[in-house]
């Protein structure tokens, strides 16, 4: 029987194990961006026009409706008159106030705001063009996610899977694991043999990696796998990680040889993956030794 390849064997070809995403070209994105924020960029001048300073502008932006003109506004906001703010707690409705004491000092002034804002053509190309780069952020990791449940049911007919099939909640570990040590860990699925858990896993697209966001990337996988094995080991279950990463970021840097690393750190228990190698490595034999 031959041995099989461990994740750092498939480096050398490791092109052809990739799974490349589809994406967009420039200028070809302008018409539609254009066609699709320049509401916003209406919006924002409006209500830049009706303000007395930053503060007041922002506290506008909090009350405005829907969620999704709040969201973009927020994110022309930060562009214009708070850059070091970060955009997750702009969004933050019930943290206006605070976000105004906290940083107000901070905002440009709100003629400097109109000044600029008035020197940009209506629509403004390259704001709206910074704009659809958000519009599609996580799409690419849905993708992934979505194909893999489909090479799930389609080639396991012994197994199934549980999680957010693209956008929506992660699975809650808590949930799954009674007296889990981390009861809010989340991960994106969890594979079940008729209705016993036998793995768990993290599923990541890799567009671009490098410098600290390669170290981030990889101290998650490894508090993880000690979190979810020592957990398996303590209360005597077979259960093993995957962790599915895909893309060209895979090529870049140290990647593979980090994913590398996490895989042999637990021989037999993590597997890393890409889409290509899912039905080669991850085989219900694995899953239940």
């Amino acid at each position: 029987m031959a041995k099989e390849k461990t994740f750092s064997e498939y480096r050398e070809d490791g092109h052809l194990w990739i799974t490349l995403s589809a994406g967009e070209y420039y200028p070809d994105i302008l018409p539609l961006a254009c066609e699709l924020y320049k509401p916003v960029l209406v919006t924002f001048g409006q209500l830049l026009k009706e303000s007395h300073s930053s503060s007041d502008l922002f506290l506008a932006i909090s009350e405005t409706k829907p969620q999704w003109m709040r969201i973009q506004l927020c994110r022309v906001f930060r562009k214009y008159v708070s850059p070091d703010t970060p955009v997750e707690m702009l969004k933050k409705k019930t943290a206006a106030q605070y976000i105004c004491e906290q940083f107000g000092q901070r905002f440009r002034a709100i003629t400097e705001v109109q000044s600029c804002f008035d020197s940009r053509p209506m629509p403004d190309e390259a704001l709206c063009a910074i704009l659809w780069e958000y519009k599609d952020r996580g799409k690419k990791g849905y993708d992934l996610t979505e194909r893999l449940f489909t090479i799930i049911r389609e080639n396991y007919k012994d197994l199934y899977i549980i999680g957010p099939e693209r956008a929506g909640k992660d699975v809650i570990l808590g949930e799954i694991f009674e007296g889990y040590p981390k009861p809010d860990r989340p991960v994106d699925f969890v594979l079940y043999h008729n209705e016993t858990p036998v793995a768990v896993g993290l599923a990541r697209y890799d567009s671009d990696r490098g410098g600290a966001q390669e170290d981030d990337r990889t101290g998650q996988y490894r508090d993880c796998a000690n979190e979810v094995l020592g957990y398996a080991h303590q209360q005597g279950l077979p259960i093993k990680v995957i962790f599915l990463n895909d893309g060209p970021g895979l090529l870049l840097g140290s990647m593979w040889q980090d994913y590398t690393y996490i895989e042999d750190s637990w021989p037999g228990l993590v597997k890393v993956v890409t889409l290509r190698m899912v039905t080669e490595r991850i085989t219900l034999d694995w899953l239940l030794s």
